[in-house]
């Protein structure tokens, strides 16, 4: 069976709650937590988001096995690869062997606060594989300059290292970016159970673990929770281009404004009902994923947790 993750959602929750939530999940049976990085919320309704390594220093101090990994994390505009570079080797660091440096390409959401201007995704894409090759030279240890395409790096040393470094794992859509994480990375992140997408990651030559992400929103009804996901998730229902291209929160609410609670429950699962939860795992098993986290939307993670720790997560084991 996969191993099951938990998310931690820097958009709906401060660095307390979320420390707090690392180790909750850890005692409930997760094996593993996927965190997101971000500058903005996807809406302003969720209110939060952040510094993700700051987050991720809180939980190395509070948790004992729990293993993280940043979903995701974009080493190209708003911050240089050199710096993502010494603060995943201090994550790996404070987390020795549970460590995982996720990176993507990115959203404008997050990307375009310094000014830079938002490239089309081709341009995104030679930039997140020169990124991984800068962030791959400096976790030699050794002294380092860089001069490429998009990066530069002068006489550059990142003395605190991981005993073991780290894998870079590349979020995917498309074919393109299936073969970057092919090539360039050391497993891959999808947010839809697609085989294809696993099966072509194999082919060329790609290996490491798989991350699927589900979204779910347990209640004890099912129309409480399709309540909930509107919500406080609405963005589940914007499509992926506007994912990628949109600036501003107040941006993905006006896209939200036609998305209804019929339509959120297609891409979340909504209710109490254990089976459903089951089988959205089971989807991406099935597709070749091995690691799974699953993402509760709202504010009752408590419910969620009482509601996997007893009905969800022992009939996998089983």
């Amino acid at each position: 069976m996969a191993a099951i993750g938990y998310t931690l959602s820097c958009e709906e929750f401060g660095p307390r709650a979320l420390t707090a939530q690392a180790v909750r999940a850890e005692r409930a049976g997760f094996e593993f937590a996927g965190i997101s990085d971000h500058y903005h919320p996807w809406v302003d309704k969720q209110d939060n988001s952040p510094f993700v390594w700051s987050v991720i220093g809180a939980i190395s101090a509070s948790t004992e096995r729990l293993r993280v990994i940043t979903g995701v994390t974009c080493p190209t505009t708003r911050i240089h690869p050199a710096i993502i570079a010494q603060a995943a080797a201090t994550a790996a660091s404070q987390l020795p062997g549970r460590f995982t440096l996720g990176v993507g390409t990115g959203e404008n959401l997050n990307e375009h606060i310094l000014g830079d201007a938002w490239p089309p995704v081709a341009r995104r894409q030679e930039r997140l594989e020169e990124a991984i090759e800068v962030i791959r030279k400096l976790w030699d240890g050794s002294l380092t300059s860089h001069y490429g395409k998009h990066f530069t790096v002068e006489n550059a040393r990142i003395y605190t290292l991981p005993e073991e470094l780290p894998p870079i794992v590349v979020a995917v859509a498309g074919e393109k970016s299936v073969a970057l994480a092919a090539r360039a990375g050391d497993g891959l992140i999808g947010t839809s159970p697609k085989a294809d997408s696993i099966e072509q990651f194999r082919s060329e030559g790609g290996e490491g673990p798989a991350y699927g992400q589900l979204h779910v929103c347990w209640a004890e009804s099912e129309a409480q929770a399709r309540k909930t996901a509107l919500e406080w998730w609405p963005n589940g229902g914007v499509s992926g281009s506007h994912f990628l291209e949109l600036p501003l929160p107040s941006h993905f609410e006006e896209g939200t404004e036609l998305v209804d609670e019929e339509t959120i429950a297609e891409s979340i699962v909504c209710g109490p009902d254990p089976d459903k939860h089951l089988e959205a795992i089971r989807e991406y098993v099935d597709a070749g994923y091995d690691h799974v986290y699953v993402h509760q939307v709202g504010p009752d993670q408590d419910g969620f947790f009482d509601f996997y720790e007893r009905s969800v997560l022992p009939a996998l084991r089983d």
